[in-house]
């Protein structure tokens, strides 16, 4: 409908729409993108940091803050149960004795023994007149006298069987019947009973260092890691009778822990500043605890697990080179763009501060034109040179 009033003339004149006073002079307006009315409002959100968009001079607008989204930090490996303990299967000490205990015992067995012999005859001549002995005539070797040589043989065999050499650095574990009687930590020559099992196990520390194994980081970009684990068996009942071979179940821990920590973060962030796979430091502490967790329950304890070399695959090596060169060219142009347009800035101001020129906005734009040029040529050059 169209509304009429009537003029001072008496005619009627289309009636003029209100205009509106800025509360604010020369305020300015901004328009809003027509994607952030329609937000999908179950979307996750995104981590946002404020940052200074900018803002027009000589309209008295204030700076625009607006909001630039943050990578997300990378999640945690989740926990895993470990392996069940068994607690019957712990180290404990084994039953030994001095080695000098089986050396004499096996000796007074042999004495036993000859003494046997020579008193029924069947020692020979020779063998009595070095001894100094009489002979005795031989009248056979009844069942008495064969049960007492008998006996005699096997105490000689069981005390001089037993003896062994305990090596500093080494353990024996102890089994009989597939039952674990103790380990022996001791060094020297000791006597342990014949009818144990013996399993010597190296407690020394060690390091292994593995082939370059092939891994994935969470980019999911190829990677060759090649790590260093340093370690020794603390527990030699759950090292021998926990596991199969307890070097192979390090090996085979080290790879899948690998995996996973590796798994969390990228090898490299191009273009903004993250964690990733380059600070070595926190990817073998997270390596290390994992990897304790993992190999404590079969009596193994890691000192440290460090890669000392992450690169990428062959196959996306060369891309990935070239990737990075072309990151820190972009990052060297920021930096010189950034330390010009301070030095432009920084020279306008004192130029104006100090009375020495007076510039409209015109001026102003012309000198900031020519000093940029001028400094950004200058460091430019001398980087080329």
């Amino acid at each position: 409908m169209n509304t009429t009033t009537s003029g001072p003339e008496g005619g009627d004149a289309p009636a003029e729409a209100p205009r509106r006073t800025p509360v604010i002079a020369q305020e300015a307006t901004t328009e809003i993108p027509v994607h952030l009315l329609f937000r999908d409002t179950d979307a996750p959100p995104v981590a946002l940091r404020p940052a200074v968009v900018g803002r027009r001079q000589g309209t008295g607008e204030q700076p625009r803050v607006g909001r630039r989204p943050v990578r997300a930090p990378a999640p945690a490996a989740p926990r895993r149960p470990s392996p069940p303990l068994d607690p019957g299967l712990a180290e404990r000490p084994g039953a030994v004795l001095p080695g000098w205990t089986g050396l004499a015992a096996g000796a007074c067995a042999l004495a036993g023994t000859a003494t046997v012999l020579w008193g029924a005859g069947a020692l020979p001549a020779t063998a009595a007149r070095l001894l100094g002995l009489t002979a005795h005539p031989f009248h056979g070797i009844g069942p008495a006298l064969g049960g007492l040589l008998a006996l005699g043989v096997l105490l000689a065999l069981f005390a001089l069987g037993g003896i062994g050499r305990g090596q500093a650095g080494h353990v024996w574990v102890l089994t009989q019947f597939g039952e674990y009687r103790g380990s022996v930590r001791r060094t020297g020559m000791l006597w342990m009973s014949p009818l144990l099992l013996r399993r010597r196990v190296d407690v020394r520390l060690r390091h292994w260092r593995s082939d370059p194994m092939p891994a994935v980081d969470a980019d999911g970009t190829a990677l060759r890691v090649v790590v260093l684990v340093v370690w020794r068996v603390r527990d030699t009942a759950r090292a021998v009778l926990g596991v199969e071979d307890h070097e192979e179940y390090l090996s085979e821990q080290v790879e899948s822990a690998m995996a996973r920590v590796l798994s969390q973060l990228p090898a490299d962030a191009f273009h903004e500043d993250a964690p990733t796979l380059r600070d070595a430091e926190a990817v073998g502490d997270a390596l290390t605890r994992m990897l304790s967790a993992e190999c404590a329950p079969v009596g193994v304890e890691i000192f440290s697990a460090q890669p000392v070399g992450i690169e990428y695959a062959p196959e996306v090596a060369a891309a990935m080179q070239r990737r990075r060169i072309a990151a820190i060219d972009a990052r060297h142009r920021d930096s010189v763009l950034t330390s010009v347009v301070d030095a432009v800035d920084d020279t306008v101001t004192r130029l104006t501060e100090r009375g020495l020129v007076e510039l409209d906005d015109y001026e102003r734009k012309a000198l900031v034109k020519d000093l940029t040029v001028a400094f950004y040529a200058s460091r430019s050059g001398g980087r080329e040179e």
